[in-house]
């Protein structure tokens, strides 16, 4: 989610590699990718997906070579295997809404690499991590993830367990965990419920749909017309063709007892007009509000609007930490959820990934395959 990831994010020192500044950009395109870099004790090098300035991903992604770094106190560096693709991604490399450069990611050019989520073998640990070790294969956080290595906080990687690959564990991150807490911690979603997720066909959605499911929930998801059959596949009780009509107005009329609205813009008052009197509401993102802020407002406004009302409305920043992936993980071993990947494609095709999902046609997830 971009909102909740550009705020959590603010305080926190995520040093990561950049560019060689000497490299200038006609130069970097051209340089070989196999050169291992200067002699004479140069910090070694490794390829990592960089922009060096704001834009569509087509435009402005490229695969270069850059410093890689260390890892610091707390910290792990990954050899990355895979990484998965989130809209956090897109927002950081598009550069809107406009706060993505005030809340320090940079000004006219992405500060990191691209991607935030990664699976792949512990290479180093920093000082003061117990919990992991050299040769450990993880999933989780990890800025910069589109890259041969990444730094990463132990906290926010787990172990990966046998029975899930590093395909499915980079994708199982982010989106995955910003459903889980949507559905089981925020909108507390109880067996026997009618619950409507609003943009069920994207990277949260189609978790949000198995978790609820998974809670025994009767669950209605939105798409467009062409990922109806995929939502239907994720185990929905209902699809609904948001393209086609209101979804908030199903056919049997009835209130549902929890919304999920990820990433979509439907004004607040509509939401809680298809809600029972004790329902909850959980906006996850928001697109559309302008460039500067995008939906950034209708997040702050939707819980003021719920004083006083026995109905709760509710946003929320997401946790990164290792506990909820062991959660997730725990259940995608067991069968509870799947990891719904679309594509996948080699590091020098990353852009292409974040590109479709700027155009709507993912179904699920896209994954970037680095390394072995």
């Amino acid at each position: 989610m971009f909102v909740t990831y550009t705020v959590r994010h603010i305080l926190e020192d995520n040093p990561m590699p950049t560019t060689a500044p000497s490299t200038p950009l006609a130069a970097s395109r051209s340089r070989a990718l196999d050169e291992p870099g200067a002699a004479g004790g140069a910090m070694p090098t490794m390829r990592a997906i960089t922009a060096d300035r704001y834009g569509a991903p087509a435009d402005v992604l490229r695969l270069r070579r850059v410093e890689r770094t260390t890892p610091g106190k707390g910290e792990v560096l990954v050899s990355v295997a895979a990484a998965g693709l989130s809209r956090a991604a897109l927002h950081l490399t598009t550069g809107t809404p406009y706060l993505v450069r005030l809340f320090g990611f940079g000004f006219r050019a992405p500060k990191h690499a691209m991607g935030i989520e990664v699976a792949g073998t512990v290479a180093a640990v920093g000082a003061g991590v117990e919990r992991l070790a050299v040769g450990d294969q993880v999933f989780g956080y990890a800025p910069g993830a589109c890259a041969e290595f990444a730094v990463a906080r132990a906290d926010k990687l787990a172990l990966r367990p046998e029975g899930l690959d590093v395909v499915h564990a980079a994708a199982l991150v982010d989106s995955a965990s910003t459903a889980l807490q949507a559905v089981r911690d925020h909108g507390r979603v109880q067996a026997g419920e009618r619950v409507l997720v609003l943009g069920a066909s994207g990277g949260v959605g189609s978790f949000a749909v198995q978790i609820a499911k998974a809670a025994g929930a009767e669950v209605t998801g939105t798409a467009s017309t062409a990922k109806l059959l995929f939502v239907a596949g994720l185990g929905a009780d209902h699809v609904v063709d948001h393209t086609a009509g209101d979804p908030l107005r199903v056919a049997d009329g009835a209130p549902f007892d929890v919304i999920l609205d990820l990433g979509g813009n439907r004004p607040v008052k509509a939401l809680r007009q298809a809600l029972t009197s004790t329902g909850r509401l959980v906006i996850v993102g928001g697109e559309g509000g302008g460039k500067l802020t995008g939906g950034f407002q209708r997040q702050i406004l939707a819980p003021l609007r719920g004083v006083g009302s026995s109905q709760d409305l509710m946003t929320f920043v997401s946790t990164e930490h290792h506990r909820f992936l062991d959660d997730l993980a725990a259940m995608a071993v067991a069968g509870e959820i799947a990891v719904p990947i679309d594509r996948t494609h080699p590091i020098d095709e990353a852009p292409q990934g974040l590109a479709r999902m700027e155009a709507g046609t993912l179904r699920g997830k896209d994954v970037v395959v680095i390394g072995p």
